[in-house]
């Protein structure tokens, strides 16, 4: 068992919730207990209702499964994915917090090159309270870290920065590779600690992963919307990229930023290349189409709200995408049935009401 850190931080620990869909008991925590104890949790059961997910003593946390999603969401129920890890924005969905941190169940603490345990969640808080700075790179990285400030030549006035709504985090050990690359490079582990974190340019897509991730819920939740996939689509695996491209396009246009790099997570259960491919192959021929889509996306100026922002995307992805694919169409009515859902569950009146409960776990 890790031995925790002789003084373990937990910042915004009443501000911030921890996500974590799974299909299995969670002993995973175990390790993460120093960390993740004084965090409130919310689990989200993918799969099977009925099949009883067990949560070791002394977390607090909620467990919300299939039962549940539909009884809170009714016929916006249908927007949630089913088998796949999609089903995880329903977690962003019922939270209250300003914070979300999201994390897979076979992702444990890293070891910096010293040997010190990674405090994940210290990291990315202090990526999401300092600037992101999209508009100049910065060649010494983030100018906000301690011991580090803009370079010769970047503009005062860019300087200040902007709000930052995305702290995309990183893993050592197996990496996280498309099923092709899997099946080349089976043996393949990140042992490489970059002790950096980056700001994304503002008109720079990224691939986001969602096993090691946290973000400002209330700059940029509306956007995390990990699609419709698994169980009933034609593709799965692509849920977190389709929530990163359709977040930092909106970060771009709404002036906000995604920070990527520290902190690292270990990743240590490579998925089965075959059964991936089978998931990603229409998606690979499909993103073909879909980067070029994105990266010709220009929001209307009026669009100055998330939701008015996403709105819009959806309209778009119908209007562009669904000559690639029938799928489409039917993934922009989802990405509207989302917005409603989101606006029904964080409406003033809903948030002055009773709040969302599943079953206790603590």
């Amino acid at each position: 068992m890790t031995q925790p850190s002789s003084h373990v931080t937990a910042p915004l620990k009443d501000e911030l919730d921890i996500v974590i869909p799974t299909i299995r008991n969670l002993d995973f925590l175990e390790q993460w207990r120093p960390f993740f104890q004084p965090y409130h949790l919310i689990i989200v059961q993918d799969g099977d209702p009925s099949k009883n997910i067990l949560v070791p003593d002394g977390f607090d946390c909620e467990l919300y499964n299939r039962n549940d999603v539909n009884r809170v969401l009714g016929p916006k129920s249908s927007c949630i994915s089913f088998k796949d890890s999609a089903c995880r924005c329903f977690g962003f969905l019922v939270s209250k917090k300003k914070y979300i941190f999201t994390i897979d169940d076979d992702c444990f603490v890293a070891k910096d090159p010293s040997g010190k345990e990674i405090n994940a969640l210290a990291q990315h808080v202090q990526n999401l309270l300092t600037p992101s700075a999209p508009f100049f790179f910065n060649t010494l990285y983030d100018p906000f870290r301690e011991g580090v400030d803009f370079v010769r030549g970047c503009p005062f006035s860019l300087r200040g920065g902007v709000p930052t709504a995305i702290s995309h985090g990183l893993w050592l050990n197996i990496p996280d590779y498309d099923a092709p690359t899997q099946l080349v490079k089976p043996l393949e582990r990140n042992t490489r600690y970059v002790d950096a974190v980056l700001t994304i340019p503002k008109g720079t897509l990224f691939p986001m992963c969602g096993m090691n991730l946290a973000f400002d819920r209330e700059l940029i939740g509306p956007a995390m919307y990990f699609g419709l996939m698994g169980n009933g689509q034609p593709i799965g695996r692509y849920d977190d990229m389709w929530a990163g491209w359709c977040a930092k396009v909106i970060c771009d246009h709404l002036r906000l930023g995604v920070k990527t790099g520290l902190p690292y997570i270990w990743h240590s259960k490579a998925s089965n290349p075959f059964l991936n491919l089978k998931k990603e192959y229409k998606g690979i021929y499909w993103q073909e189409d879909i980067i070029p889509f994105f990266q010709s996306v220009v929001l209307p100026k009026d669009c100055t709200t998330v939701q008015q922002c996403y709105l819009e995307l959806s309209k778009l992805v119908k209007e562009k995408l669904s000559p690639v694919d029938p799928y489409f169409n039917k993934l922009g009515d989802a990405m509207v049935t989302w917005i409603e859902a989101w606006d029904l569950l964080n409406s003033p009146a809903q948030e002055a009401a009773a709040p969302v409960d599943g079953v206790k776990k603590n």
